[in-house]
């Protein structure tokens, strides 16, 4: 924990928390499996525990945190009864005193010495974990080497934000009862990223700071938070100043390749800021960036699409910020910039539409405010899934249309001669998006 923390103090399972059948009168455990206490009474003179977890009241980046860390040489960092009453006794305590809960894992699973008293924890974290979340309480899980089992599956995979080191093996299934002819690269952190599954891979020396980072986002000083959520104020605008004088001018100036894009607004609005990747359901989508930053001494959530097509992994990935963000009761700012939504054969296989609808209900029943700012094309629903209904603003580089000018030509078979003239009977400038009430404003330069 040293590794990580600025101070801590370790924390046993406060008196009167482990329960009478997690420390068994019989002999060998609750199933009397033969050398399993002397497996433990080895495992506590290797390591100096009792048990394969170690908890702790930690100080991160000023910020008080409750810290759970598995001692994987504590019979492989495995899953018992007792092990499950000191999660418990942590997320509870967690939750009386209002923190965040870092947990550094490194597991092979549940411990077979106790079988189905050992698998049944998992059912104890699971809804200790839920509890927190709904209690608003970020999760920050740090996937060491191994991660598998029940303890990826629940104190890993169900964080808010997960960070792995370079290297570890993760995966639900362990190296010894994997298919013989699976995959590594799939059982490995950069693998697990790849696959959108987790958030980062961070080495060793970087990890405290990005771990304090992470705190500082989303554990706001206690004097700062109030009741009503201020919604986030759009960015200004940073591209070509004036309005366009047609609608096929706005659709060539938002195609512009220099023109500002989602980096160049991110950058100019916060002073810091951490990403999250993935849609956690095997798909990352580089076109978009989601994560959280600090603006005029504030965290506020963002969503950026960059300019390309966004495929059904972004959709899903922003759909999740916005709600962890909710449950977090922080602002969010989506910029939007995207042609359209990918409509290849592969978009359609993974999910497009519904990826789409996901976006739109996360922004209809999100339970903080969402502002957002059209900084270059809008093409169509795959933009308007990330604009908020009623807090919308423009930039004087941007269109937004139901349909890209040329698309719209085609269908109503008219020759590219007449591409102009549709463009402008679209009403797509910013000016036009105004007066039609589709926007709140255009923002003006800084």
């Amino acid at each position: 924990m040293a590794a990580v923390a600025d101070t801590y103090t370790e924390t046993a399972v406060p008196a009167g928390r482990e329960t009478p059948a997690a420390a068994p009168s019989a002999p060998d455990g609750p199933l009397g499996w033969r050398g399993y206490d002397d497996a433990r009474a080895r495992a506590h003179a290797r390591t100096g525990e009792d048990e394969s977890v170690v908890t702790a009241l930690a100080t991160m980046g000023g910020r008080e945190t409750v810290v759970i860390s598995f001692e994987f040489r504590y019979l492989g960092g495995s899953l018992g009864e007792r092990t499950g009453d000191r999660l418990e006794a942590a997320y509870t305590h967690a939750r009386e005193r209002g923190l965040p809960v870092v947990s550094l894992i490194a597991t092979g699973g549940s411990r077979m010495q106790e079988g189905m008293r050992a698998l049944t924890q998992l059912q104890r974290v699971a809804r200790q974990s839920a509890l927190n979340r709904a209690a608003g309480l970020p999760q920050i899980a740090v996937l060491r080497d191994p991660t598998t089992g029940g303890g990826w599956a629940t104190l890993g995979a169900a964080a808010d934000v997960i960070l792995a080191l370079p290297g570890a093996q993760v995966g639900f299934a362990g190296s010894r009862v994997r298919p013989p002819d699976a995959d590594p690269s799939a059982y490995c952190a950069e693998g697990q990223l790849a696959s959108g599954q987790i958030d980062a891979v961070v080495p060793p020396d970087r990890l405290r700071g990005t771990l304090q980072r992470w705190l500082q986002l989303l554990c706001p000083p206690a004097e700062s938070r109030t009741r009503t959520v201020e919604p986030a104020p759009p960015p200004y605008a940073l591209g070509a100043p004036g309005l366009p004088e047609t609608g096929w001018g706005a659709v060539v100036r938002a195609r512009e390749p220099r023109r500002p894009r989602a980096e160049a607004y991110l950058h100019a609005y916060f002073d810091d800021r951490e990403e999250i990747s993935g849609d956690r359901c095997g798909g990352v989508d580089p076109g978009i960036r989601c994560g959280f930053g600090h603006h005029e001494g504030r965290t506020i959530a963002f969503a950026a699409q960059c300019g390309t097509a966004t495929r059904p992994a972004g959709f899903r990935t922003a759909a999740r910020l916005v709600r962890l963000a909710g449950r977090l009761g922080l602002p969010v700012l989506t910029l939007v910039d995207t042609p359209g939504a990918a409509n290849d054969a592969a978009a359609e296989r993974a999910g497009a539409g519904a990826a789409i609808a996901d976006a739109f209900a996360a922004l209809a029943t999100a339970e903080v405010p969402v502002t957002s700012l059209l900084i270059g094309e809008g093409g169509s629903g795959g933009a308007l899934a990330l604009a908020a209904p009623d807090r919308l603003w423009a930039t004087p580089d941007s269109y937004f249309s139901v349909i890209a000018p040329e698309l719209a030509a085609a269908i109503l078979k008219r020759d590219e001669a007449q591409i102009h003239d549709t463009a402008d009977q679209l009403r797509i400038r910013p000016q036009d998006l105004l007066e039609l009430g589709v926007i709140r404003g255009i923002v003006p330069p800084p």
